[in-house]
C-alpha cells in the first residue's frame, strides 16, 4: 500500500469534525512530499532539529504541529514557523513560547497537554495546575498565544478499555476548561489524542485531531 493510498483510507473512516495529523517522524521527506501531493497538509514531528531541517525543505503551507516534549531552549527555533505547539505542560514553557512568538511577530497556537497515563514517563499538567496557570495573571497577559486546546498520550498498552478510560478522562478535562475559562472563545476547540493503533476509540471518545504515523507511512524503521 502506498501512502496516497493509506491516506485515503484512514480519512474515509474520519467524519468531518476530525482532522489528521500526520506523524512524519523518522520518515524520510520524499513520503512527506507523497503525503502532502495527496492532500494531506497538517504534519506532526516529536524532535525541534527535525522539525526545523524539513521545514526548509518541504512545502512552505505545511502546517506543522510540535507534538512532543518541548525543551523551553528550543522553543526560539520553532517560533518562526510552527503553526501549533500541542505539548503545553508547564506555565514556564508557555512563558518562552510568549517570548519568542512576540520576538517573530506571530501568535502561535498551543494546546494544554494533560497527564492522563498511569505511565510516569509521560508528561503533562494535572487538572489543578492547568486551571493555575489560567488563572495567573502572566498568563491572562500573553498576547502572542492562543490555547486552542487539550492533548493527552494514553498509556501504550493492548488494553483498549484503558486506553477509553484514559480518552474519557481528557475529554472531561476539555469540558471543564472550556466550560471555565474559554465558553465563549470558539478557538478552544481541539482535543488532540491517540496513535495509530487507538485511533477509532478516539474519534468515538470525541477526539477532533488524531495523530497517526504507523497507519500511513509503515512501521518505524529500527535503528
Amino acid at each position: 500500500m502506498s501512502v496516497k493510498e493509506n491516506l485515503e483510507i484512514l480519512k474515509s473512516q474520519l467524519n468531518e469534525n476530525v482532522r489528521l495529523v500526520a506523524v512524519s517522524k523518522t520518515k524520510p521527506d520524499e513520503m512527506v512530499q507523497e503525503a502532502y501531493e495527496a492532500g494531506q497538509r497538517i504534519f506532526g514531528e516529536n524532535k525541534v532539529q527535525d522539525m526545523v531541517d524539513r521545514e526548509g525543505r518541504l512545502p512552505s503551507d505545511i502546517q506543522w504541529h510540535f507534538i512532543g516534549h518541548l525543551q523551553r531552549n528550543k522553543v526560539k527555533y520553532l517560533a518562526p514557523f510552527i503553526n501549533t505547539i500541542q505539548a503545553v505542560d508547564s506555565l514556564r514553557l508557555l512563558k518562552e513560547i510568549e517570548k519568542h512568538a512576540r520576538a517573530n511577530q506571530r501568535v502561535i497556537n498551543c494546546f494544554l497537554q494533560f497527564h492522563i497515563a498511569l505511565e510516569e514517563s509521560k508528561f503533562g499538567l494535572s487538572i489543578d495546575t492547568a486551571k493555575q496557570i489560567l488563572m495567573s495573571e502572566e498568563y491572562k497577559n500573553m498576547e502572542h498565544i492562543k490555547i486552542g486546546g487539550v492533548m493527552g498520550m494514553a498509556t501504550f498498552t493492548d488494553d483498549m478499555d484503558k486506553v477509553r478510560g484514559e480518552f474519557k478522562t481528557l475529554r472531561k478535562y476539555f469540558d471543564l476548561i472550556k466550560n471555565e475559562f474559554f465558553n465563549d472563545d470558539d478557538n478552544f476547540c481541539e482535543i488532540s489524542m491517540c496513535m495509530s493503533g487507538d485511533y477509532k476509540i478516539a474519534i468515538e471518545e470525541g477526539s477532533t485531531l488524531i495523530r497517526v504515523g504507523t497507519a500511513i507511512f509503515g512501521e518505524r524503521e529500527k535503528h
